[in-house]
């Protein structure tokens, strides 16, 4: 994959090549529009990112440059903390995704990669089978989910999607937002993944002055998604505290900013998705009963990849495909062997870990053709944790420095990459994990 960044401030540019460089992906920086037009002239990229405000030309005239000149790869805003205003207008334009500054560069090659991906799987955009064409698999379940999405995209429904981490809960919920044909943008955000203390301020905006820092005016996600989807991940981990103002905007369509007065009237989508089991949060007294059936107006529960093997070859088809030119490698397909071998696996970890197993054996493969011995299935990790805290010491170690660094790659393995999960487990926060991935220089 190459990517091409577009940012006046060096600081920018260096730390974004960094971070593509750790996941191995190309990235070309430009320091101002008029470079960034020459470079897009010379040669194809897969995605852009662009800063907002540069000198000369700016992001917004960019946006509109590459969508008129017919350029249809993916492209990410970045904004500063008090330009949502303007990035609405870039999301109207033609940019797929925005970034407000400071961002997790972690989040940043997540999006880039799946509107990378979703970009690639999109034969007709204008249509619903085109919408409908990145859900790989012809499974009963998988036909199934896919009538389910055709009934529901001219209408403004609510929609829960339930399942287990990996099985593509984010790539259901944009294929929802394409098949609807809306004309604002999808605007995700990954609840777990925002501090509580500015989760409300991320979802509903503040006014200027409406607390100490405030020194502009945010527009909240309820109002950047307008006339299109807001994606609410991870909603089983909404706070109890923020659930009854979430329940108060579904019931009444309008929100208030923080410290400020005036209702506003909202008309975004709303798609909530979790990988825990909300009725027994409710149960349990986690989760507000009232919220969850506002919630469930439509439920699409995505089956686990072990319930639907059938599926296991078209996928890897697809993913050895989009991985072997991301990897300008040659690929041809799978020996019958690694096929069946494929098939037999449990893949706890789904789609993610199908994905990863794939890379691993691209890269240790030498001929076109994908062998059984080519294919390294780690240890399944399940809901219980199979597995003991002594496996993560190695019979010989010289240092306290290869301790932790063998820590977490072992937590980085049996978490298939997931720095979240790699995180918590090793009771660090996920940017001092980032730091210390960079620091050993371990490649995932």
């Amino acid at each position: 994959m190459k990517v091409l960044v577009c940012d006046d401030e060096e600081n920018i540019r260096n730390l974004l090549k960094r971070y593509f460089a750790l996941f191995s992906i190309d990235c070309l920086v430009a320091e101002n529009g008029l470079s960034a037009k020459r470079m897009i002239s010379q040669e194809a990229f897969d995605a852009v990112l662009v800063d907002l405000k540069m000198p000369g030309i700016d992001g917004l005239e960019l946006i509109k440059w590459l969508r008129s000149e017919g350029f249809s790869m993916p492209i990410v805003m970045i904004s500063a903390h008090g330009e949502i205003s303007d990035a609405v207008e870039a999301l109207k334009e033609g940019a797929d995704d925005y970034l407000e500054k400071p961002f997790d560069p972690e989040e940043m090659v997540r999006r880039v990669k799946l509107l990378t991906e979703a970009r690639n799987l999109d034969v007709t955009q204008n249509s619903n089978d085109g919408a409908l064409g990145s859900l790989i698999g012809s499974s009963t379940a998988m036909e199934r989910i896919k009538d389910v999405i055709s009934r529901i995209s001219k209408t403004m429904a609510t929609i829960l999607i339930t399942g287990e981490s990996g099985t593509g809960k984010e790539v259901v919920a944009r294929a929802i937002h394409k098949a609807s044909e809306l004309s604002g943008p999808f605007v995700p955000i990954n609840i777990g993944g925002v501090p509580e203390n500015l989760l409300e301020s991320e979802l509903f905006g503040y006014e200027k002055g409406a607390f100490t820092g405030a020194t502009a005016r945010k527009i909240g996600l309820f109002e950047l998604a307008g006339g299109g989807t807001l994606f609410l991940d991870e909603m089983g981990d909404m706070p109890l505290s923020l659930q009854v103002k979430i329940l108060r905007v579904l019931q009444e369509k309008k929100i208030t900013r923080l410290g400020g007065t005036e209702e506003i009237a909202i008309n975004a989508r709303i798609i909530a998705a979790t990988n825990k089991n909300l009725e027994d949060m409710v149960r349990k007294g986690k989760f507000r009963e009232d919220l969850f059936y506002r919630l469930n107006v439509v439920r699409i529960e995505l089956p686990p990849l072990r319930e639907r093997k059938e599926d296991i070859p078209l996928l890897s088809a697809y993913i050895a495909k989009k991985l072997a030119k991301r990897m300008d490698k040659r690929i041809e397909g799978f020996t019958p062997e690694a096929m069946e071998a494929l098939k037999a696996h449990e893949f706890y970890g789904n789609v993610r870990e199908l994905e990863n197993i794939l890379e691993r054996a691209l890269i240790f493969s030498d001929g076109p053709t994908i062998g059984k011995n080519d294919l390294l299935f780690s240890q399944s990790v399940s809901k219980d944790m199979q597995g003991s805290k002594d496996d993560l010491i190695p019979d010989e170690v010289y240092s306290l420095k290869e301790i932790e660094k063998y820590a977490i790659i072992k937590a980085l393995q049996r978490w298939e990459g997931n720095r979240t999960k790699a995180a918590e487990e090793l009771g660090i926060s996920r940017r001092t994990l980032i730091t210390k991935i960079a620091e050993y220089g371990i490649e995932l």
